[in-house]
């Protein structure tokens, strides 16, 4: 059995404030109904149906039972992306990143060798963000933090970004982005299909503009980790790179390097459902750039924690144990 720490997994408090009601504003706002012993269904503020939940996405100790049963030592839980709540008034996401932070700081606390957190912040108010993450940082001892794709539609190389970017690198803080409020959503909403196609165009989109916007440049020692393993960006990384010496005027407005020399300055999860597209993505990264992740516990998740590699034959065992644990340590800072 193989020593693993899965990096994507997520978890929110087993009661949540009714934040409408509390702010008096709000349909997106995301409330519990335990309808039964150890199940909920998230509603929306105006009385929406978002999913339903059982206590593995609130229970540390149901969560560790399925850690045990598929040999997994250490999980870093963040949040759910429908709570990031980036289009309320910022200092009510800033209010609410506090009690998500504490929350998962507690846990962290609680089960020191089991879990560590990914904080949220109120990325639509950057002072506001800083502030909260020297306080993951320095208050709360939380390794990272975890934002999303895009804020309000601005891409991740949006300068009102870069300070963000300065404190993390600065502060040593690893961030998580994952896929959320999907591009062409709203053209989509039959077969699940904004989770299917827009969550890995998503990431893509994410990479591209950090990419060429020079993030990776200009903050060369960021630790950025993107899930469901690169999205699209792998499986089109040649299309990005033609487009980039075919149409230099439009791609590299700020003189970056070929994207194929930009795989070995992030991380991407294992998290792509096929044993193929995974031997290419190990191929083109490398084993030092991907960590396990599993989605847990959602249904498009990996809820054998990375079964399919200790079961692969063709790696060799110093590159199972980069991909189950070695990555995950050194993007995470932990010891």
């Amino acid at each position: 059995m193989h020593l693993k720490i899965d990096i994507h997994a997520h978890i929110l408090p087993e009661q949540l404030p009714n934040l409408k009601e509390k702010y008096g504003y709000g349909d997106d706002f995301i409330s519990l109904d335990h309808f039964e012993k150890g199940k909920a269904n998230m509603m929306k503020g105006d009385g929406t149906f978002f999913r339903t939940i059982d206590e593995l996405c609130w229970s540390p100790d149901a969560i560790i039972e399925h850690m045990d049963k598929h040999g997994v030592q250490m999980m870093a839980l963040s949040t759910i992306p429908v709570l990031f709540y980036y289009w309320a008034k910022a200092e009510h996401t800033h209010e609410w990143s506090k009690f998500i932070n504490n929350h998962l700081a507690e846990i962290q606390k609680k089960y020191p060798k089991r879990f560590v957190g990914l904080g949220t912040l109120p990325m639509q108010n950057i002072p506001l963000a800083i502030e909260e993450l020297k306080r993951c940082k320095s208050e709360l001892n939380l390794p990272g933090i975890e934002i999303a794709s895009n804020i309000l539609d601005k891409n991740l190389d949006d300068q009102s970004f870069f300070p963000f970017y300065e404190a993390a690198e600065k502060l040593g803080m690893c961030i998580f982005v994952h896929p959320w409020d999907m591009m062409g959503q709203d053209q989509m909403k039959k077969y699940w299909l904004p989770w299917l196609v827009g969550m890995p165009a998503e990431t893509s989109r994410a990479i591209c503009s950090m990419l060429f916007g020079g993030v990776f440049d200009k903050f060369p020692k960021l630790r950025v980790m993107f899930a469901h393993g690169g999205g699209c960006f792998p499986h089109t990384i040649g299309r990005i790179s033609h487009g980039y010496h075919a149409r230099p005027d439009l791609c590299n407005v700020n003189d970056v390097a070929d994207p194929y020399e930009y795989v070995k300055k992030f991380y991407i999860d294992s998290l792509v459902h096929d044993e193929e597209a995974f031997r290419y993505n190990l191929k083109l990264f490398g084993a030092e750039r991907i960590a396990l992740g599993s989605d847990f516990p959602f249904p498009l998740g990996d809820l054998e924690h990375g079964k399919f590699i200790e079961e692969m034959k063709d790696l060799s065992e110093e590159t199972k144990q980069q991909l189950l644990y070695k990555t995950a340590k050194e993007w995470l800072g932990i010891s």
